[in-house]
């Protein structure tokens, strides 16, 4: 995949990966309406119900599973950091070659990240330096984070901070009505 154009400043994948690439998101319509485009222009878009994990274990042997990881995934932080980098990279498993990118996206995220904080934020360090790492090789990868808490805050990945979709960076915009 070819870098960015400066035509692309106003498409929302460009928007998404400006200043981290792993993004919360409180509202589940505007999660669905962004990873719709995403979809529409060729995302691979791979979605992972955290709340049903309930251990670190099930945490990577469920993205394991959803990204196709080989028969010799040692299902721990190491082994993630080894295969989720082959994805990055785009390896021969975790990502159709001809899609755009891919989009790692959370949904309840912090019902895991309430019961295990630090898998949570190791996940997520994980997924950004990769993306990261991607990105230099012109490679799309993007996490995006479902909350239903919209007061989470989560600690800098990959250098960089978890901000806030566009839409609801300001805690205005994400109190209930």
């Amino acid at each position: 995949m070819a870098a960015f154009t400066p035509d692309s400043e106003a498409d929302p994948d460009f928007r998404l990966v400006t200043n981290t690439f792993v993004t919360l998101f409180w509202r589940r319509n505007l999660l669905d309406e962004c990873t719709a485009w995403l979809d529409e222009h060729g995302y691979q878009v791979t979605s992972l119900d955290a709340a049903a994990w309930s251990s670190k274990g099930d945490l990577l042997r469920g993205i394991g599973a959803a990204l196709d990881f080989p028969d010799y995934y040692g299902c721990n932080f190491d082994a993630f950091n080894d295969c989720f980098g082959d994805v990055a990279a785009y390896a021969a498993y975790g990502i159709d070659p001809e899609a755009t990118g891919l989009v790692l996206v959370f949904t309840d995220f912090d019902v895991f990240a309430a019961a295990h904080p630090e898998s949570a934020h190791v996940i997520l360090d994980i997924v950004a330096d990769n993306a990261r790492r991607a990105a230099l090789f012109g490679r799309r990868v993007m996490c995006l984070v479902h909350s239903s808490d919209p007061q989470i805050e989560l600690a800098p990945v990959g250098a960089m901070p978890i901000m806030w979709n566009e839409a609801e960076q300001s805690n205005a915009s994400r109190r209930a009505g």
